[in-house]
């Protein structure tokens, strides 16, 4: 009997650990370790399953045209924040407070931040009103968008032109 209730107790605590999802933080030092051994910078999106802004601006840096350029100069990291209901399970521990110290906990969906592979913010998605450009999609949007890249990375302008295409016409 004790050996089935230890057998049994492992068994829920191997079930819990194996679903739980990564905390934040671990989520953001394994992206920065990654740019720094890749020399890039990390893109930091906070988003939730909810979110259709969240689902449009995965879908626009994940196109044959866009992924590579986005690859090529940084290390996309995904944080869960602000789920509802049964989806809550899927929140990366700590993301809130993370999102938070950004100084992202009234921004609204997408949340994203590029960072130093030291984790230092280089820009973020505020545009200069304050305003969360989220997942740009208005010309003002993704022209403030294509300037943040452009001071972030080392894209050029033929690639900024395809990402500026991307997201203004989806």
């Amino acid at each position: 009997m004790k050996f089935s209730k230890i057998i049994l107790l492992f068994t829920v605590l191997l079930f819990q650990v194996g679903f739980a999802q990564e905390k934040a933080d671990v989520i953001l030092k394994k992206a920065l370790t990654q740019a720094g051994s890749e020399n890039k910078n990390v893109l930091l999106v906070f988003h939730a399953s909810w979110c259709r802004w969240c689902k449009l601006m995965e879908k626009n840096m994940n196109l044959p045209e866009t992924r590579p350029l986005f690859e090529k100069n940084y290390v996309t990291a995904y944080i869960d924040v602000q789920e509802r209901g049964d989806k809550k399970t899927i929140e990366n521990p700590g993301g809130q407070e993370l999102m938070n110290r950004f100084k992202g906990e009234s921004a609204g969906l997408p949340f994203w931040v590029i960072l130093n592979s030291k984790g230092e913010i280089l820009t973020n998605s505020f545009n200069e009103k304050g305003e969360n450009l989220g997942s740009p999609s208005t010309r003002g949007e993704v022209d403030t968008f294509i300037g943040k890249l452009e001071q972030s990375s080392t894209l050029n302008k033929e690639e900024l032109e395809v990402i500026y295409k991307t997201f203004l016409n989806k």
